[in-house]
């Protein structure tokens, strides 16, 4: 494929706005590629315009997975080009998705065509699995997980960027929204009612005091990692506020996990339900586990080797902070699941005048290639 027309792909992808909807509009045009090119793929509904899509190319047992998410976060303000108009500019593409993670999507799209056009003899299949809602709450690939995609992979390869990193665990992200109820009244006269806030206050109080004394560390990802993200209650400054909430992030590891935090949490919101007047209530609106794969894998070490020959000493297999679909798609896999995460990006991410260096969309193309035929060899 000339790189013109792999501009153009993702040219297209970009100019398909896939802000938390719409992804189906993305898979059909994906699926329009593999079938000109006679690629097996089908689209997998879910809710309202958004779908998943699985491809998938060669014969045998041994089955490698490449997988890539279709929606991005909002465009946002600030932006110097359009953010759904692919801008090049130098050896910068700019716009929406082009770092996280539709240049990473493209290029595992490109190199399936790639792979078939040559004729490729692949000793087992590759399996492209493309889903949706990976920035809200990974509900795509965990729809794949429940549906069997992930049953028979034996290594998966998750585009997200990371430029020459390449990615084994992560960390594991839990959002948890506490609310409180009171009673509105007059601002003169708090006695007949019961103002929202104020327990909320006790619980944040005594959180902080908790999960700030929580001095663990994992060596790969870091220590734990919690802020509180968004805080709201009351309608006016003279009534008493009937309703209150806040909503915590947690950023977990191994030494202090989902389970650790939920359950310190619900015990916090306990202490301060014990006055009877007060009513919090606890909502976990994400749980994401933290990600441990085989950082000696077969298939890290190798996807190490074949991009050494193109970034050289850069190539550093890391934990990351932040979460993939990963989370999902090893759902009862084993912690020395083979797992890579690699993709063309920089740290533009969710930002404005997101990028991605034009070389290293085309230098992934070739990098997938490479995985898949040296994996299935």
């Amino acid at each position: 494929m000339e790189q013109a027309e792999k501009l153009n792909i993702l040219s297209k992808f970009i100019s398909i706005k896939t802000v938390n909807d719409n992804e189906k509009d993305l898979a059909y045009f994906i699926k329009d590629l593999f079938d000109e090119h006679e690629i097996f793929s089908e689209i997998l509904p879910l809710e309202g315009n958004r779908a998943n899509l699985v491809a998938e190319i060669g014969d045998g047992d041994k089955i490698l997975a490449f997988s890539g998410h279709m929606d991005t976060v909002m465009a946002g303000d600030g932006w110097d080009h359009s953010p759904f108009k692919m801008t090049e500019d130098g050896n910068e593409l700019y716009g929406r998705g082009t770092t996280d993670m539709k240049a990473g999507l493209a290029a595992m799209v490109i190199a399936m065509i790639e792979l078939k056009q040559s004729k490729v003899k692949l000793n087992g299949k590759l399996r492209l699995l493309v889903t949706a809602g990976e920035e809200v709450s990974e509900y795509g690939a965990e729809k794949l997980t429940d549906d069997g995609y992930m049953d028979d992979v034996s290594g998966l390869v998750i585009g997200e960027p990371s430029a020459y990193n390449l990615g084994y665990t992560h960390m594991g992200s839990l959002d948890i929204r506490i609310s409180s109820k009171g009673k509105a009244a007059h601002a003169s006269l708090p006695s007949q009612g019961f103002n929202a806030i104020v327990p909320l206050l006790d619980f944040l109080s005594k959180a902080k005091k908790s999960f700030d004394n929580i001095e663990v560390s994992d060596p790969v990802l870091g220590p734990f990692i919690y802020n509180i993200d968004t805080i709201a209650g009351g309608t006016q400054v003279n009534a008493i506020p009937s309703d209150a909430v806040v909503e915590i992030n947690f950023r977990t590891i191994p030494q202090f996990n989902n389970d650790q935090v939920i359950a310190e949490v619900r015990k916090l919101v306990d202490e301060v339900n014990e006055d009877e007047k007060v009513q919090l209530t606890t909502e976990i609106i994400l749980d994401l586990p933290v990600v441990q794969a085989g950082k000696n894998s077969s298939l890290i070490n190798l996807v190490a080797n074949i991009e050494s020959k193109y970034f050289g000493n850069k190539v550093v297999k890391i934990g990351i902070p932040g979460t993939t679909d990963a989370a999902k798609f090893l759902k009862n896999k084993p912690a020395d699941f083979p797992l890579v995460i690699t993709g063309p990006g920089n740290l533009t991410m969710h930002m404005a005048n997101e990028s991605v260096p034009k070389d290293m969309y085309f230098d992934f193309v070739d990098i997938y290639k490479k995985i898949a035929t040296d994996y299935l060899y």
